[in-house]
C-alpha cells in the first residue's frame, strides 16, 4: 500500500507518513476486507448505499471502502449517503462540501424526524431507538430509489459488544447487531464492514486524517443511557485485561448451541447415551402420552 505517486484517492490525500498511521491504515484494510469476505457482503456488480453521519466511525468506513474500491478490492459501486434529521444546530453544509470536495457521489437527505422524536418522547426519555427506527426506515426508501441492493452502515466491533451486553442484562436474550442480515421486506441488504474493527483504531484514524466529525447532539447530550453505561463497563474490563472486548467478541463468532440453555437451538430431549435407545420423548410411548394430553 504505497502513495509514493497521485494513485490514491482524494480521500487520503495529506494522511500522515509515519508507520504508526500507516500500520493503523493497513489494519483497517485488512479488518474491513476480512469481515466483507467472511459474511459474504459483496457481489460484483451491486451498489451500496454507505450511510454518512459524520461521526469519526462512519468517516473511516467511507475511506477504507473507497481504498478497497480504489485498490479493485470491492467490485461494487458506492454511494454516500447523509440523512439530515433536522437537528438544532447541525452544520447542514459541512458534509455535502467535504464530499464534493473529495470526489465522492452523494445524496443529501433532508427529513425532519428531530421533531417527530421530541413530540413524541416524554422528557427525560431515551430518543435513540425511535430516531434509530425513523433515520433506519429513511435510508431503505433511498436506497431502494437509488437502486442500491445494500445499505452499509459504520458499526463497529466495540457497538456490536456493547449491543450483545444490553440485550443480555435488559433484553433477556443472546443477541446483537448482525455483521449482514437481510432487512424485513427482504429486499435489502444490511452491512457492517467495520464489524472487525475497533472504536479507538475509527478515532485515531479519522482523527489523524482531519476529517470535519459531527457530534451527535440529540442523543449525545442525554445521561443515564443504558448503552453508555455497558461501555463504561467494558472500559473497565479493558483497563484491567487489555485485549478483553477481542476476547469477547471471537465468543460470538464461535458459539456453541448444545452448550446454551435454548432447546429451538439444540434439541436437549433427543439425548441418548451411546449404545442406548431412542430418548423417551422419541419412543411409542411417549408419543401416546404426548397425544392423550
Amino acid at each position: 500500500m504505497l502513495d509514493d505517486t497521485d494513485d490514491i484517492h482524494p480521500l487520503f490525500h495529506g494522511a500522515p507518513k509515519g508507520l504508526e498511521f500507516r500500520k493503523l491504515r493497513k489494519r483497517l484494510v485488512q479488518q474491513v476486507r476480512e469481515a466483507i469476505d467472511t459474511y459474504g457482503m459483496a457481489r460484483a456488480g451491486e451498489r451500496w448505499l454507505v450511510c454518512l453521519s459524520g461521526g469519526k466511525d462512519s468517516y473511516t468506513l467511507l475511506a477504507i471502502l473507497h481504498e478497497l474500491k480504489w485498490r479493485g478490492l470491492l467490485p461494487v459501486d458506492l454511494l454516500a449517503c447523509n440523512l439530515d434529521q433536522g437537528q438544532p444546530n447541525f452544520p447542514a453544509t459541512v458534509l455535502p462540501e467535504f464530499l464534493t470536495k473529495m470526489g465522492v457521489p452523494h445524496r443529501i437527505e433532508y427529513q425532519d424526524t428531530y421533531s417527530v422524536v421530541i413530540d413524541k418522547i416524554k422528557p427525560g426519555g431515551t430518543m435513540c431507538s425511535l430516531c434509530s427506527r425513523l433515520r433506519r426506515g429513511n435510508l431503505y426508501r433511498i436506497a431502494r430509489e437509488e437502486g442500491c441492493s445494500t445499505v452499509v452502515l459504520g458499526h463497529h466491533r466495540d457497538d456490536i459488544l456493547e449491543t450483545f451486553f444490553m440485550n443480555l442484562f435488559h433484553g433477556g436474550r443472546l443477541a446483537s447487531m448482525p455483521p449482514r442480515l437481510l432487512n424485513e421486506d427482504g429486499d435489502l441488504f444490511v452491512a457492517r464492514p467495520l464489524a472487525f474493527v475497533s472504536e479507538a483504531d475509527c478515532d485515531h484514524f479519522a482523527r489523524a486524517m482531519g476529517y470535519p466529525i459531527i457530534p451527535c447532539d440529540l442523543c449525545g447530550s442525554q445521561e443515564g443511557l443504558q448503552r453508555a453505561q455497558v461501555k463504561r463497563l467494558l472500559d473497565e474490563w479493558e483497563t484491567r485485561t487489555p485485549g478483553r472486548r477481542q476476547i469477547m467478541f471471537r465468543a460470538l463468532m464461535n458459539v456453541r448451541p448444545s452448550h446454551l440453555a435454548d432447546p429451538d437451538l439444540f434439541d436437549f430431549a433427543a439425548l441418548a447415551a451411546a449404545g442406548a435407545g431412542p430418548a423417551p420423548e422419541d419412543s411409542e410411548n411417549s408419543s401416546q402420552l404426548s397425544d392423550e394430553r
